[in-house]
């Protein structure tokens, strides 16, 4: 089992940065792929990123490179979402998910743990 918690999500004007928190507890696999995805109204829900925390290895959709940055802190057992320069496109409810494995993909049939979610809120 593995217990997902995202934190951080807020409302920004377009332009600016923030940064989404995804503690996971309650596992000891040496490689979890953790990935962050998001769903905005009306939409299906998408990957942005992902890595596994065995190597590093990171995944980024096309939408995001260049703005997000997806990194983890070993010790605490936290992956973070820093998202750079928002558009009020990435508007959405955005979860973090995980699965034990060493190739991570963005594709939620991938996953089989989830957290409850954090909204970002992108103003023009």
């Amino acid at each position: 089992q593995v217990q997902l918690a995202e934190s951080g999500g807020d409302s920004v004007q377009a332009g600016r940065s923030l940064r989404l928190s995804c503690a996971a507890s309650g596992y000891t696999y040496t490689n979890l792929c953790v990935g962050w995805f998001r769903q905005a109204p009306g939409k299906e829900r998408e990957g942005v990123a992902s890595m596994t925390t065995g190597d590093g290895s990171k995944k980024y959709a096309d939408s995001v490179k260049g703005r997000f940055t997806i990194s983890q802190d070993n010790a605490n057992k936290t992956v973070y979402l820093q998202m750079n320069s928002l558009k009020p496109e990435d508007t959405a409810m955005y979860y973090c998910a995980a699965i034990p494995s060493l190739i991570c993909g963005l594709r939620m049939v991938d996953y089989n743990y989830w957290g409850q979610g954090t909204q970002v809120t992108v103003s023009s």
